[in-house]
């Protein structure tokens, strides 16, 4: 996706959040390696199986975003990312299925998991009992 493109279906979303026309943003598996989303409003924005990487997205606004199943960056391009209940649980999930025997981690885990279970992934990342 080239820039253009995106900056087209950024304002087209900031019309549709506002209510005067314009559409959802749906970049369902978009490539947005290395984009530059710094104080996107990306609120209610499908991104499933979207490539982040490297995706600039300081302040950034996910609220109420599917990210489900995208890379999301891990180097301070994330830092300051504005998100709901729902994505922190699930990021709080993904860090409770990692392995690693560092007692400092193992209690964090444990403060964290409460939270973490809560998130509509837990069962998939055997976090969690599936409920009958």
């Amino acid at each position: 996706m080239n820039t253009d493109e995106l900056k087209t279906i950024l304002e087209q979303h900031k019309l549709w959040l506002d209510g005067d026309g314009g559409e959802r943003a749906n970049l369902r598996g978009a490539n947005l390696r290395c984009a530059n989303l710094r104080y996107a409003n990306l609120r209610y924005a499908n991104l499933q199986y979207a490539d982040l990487r490297g995706a600039d997205l300081r302040c950034a606004d996910l609220q109420g975003a599917n990210i489900d199943y995208s890379c999301l960056p891990l180097w301070c391009g994330s830092k300051g990312i504005i998100v709901d209940q729902r994505i922190a649980a699930q990021i709080a999930a993904h860090f409770c299925a990692l392995s690693c025997d560092d007692p400092g981690f193992l209690a964090t885990r444990e403060a964290v998991l409460p939270f973490a279970q809560t998130s509509h992934i837990a069962v998939e990342l055997e976090i969690k009992e599936r409920e009958e």
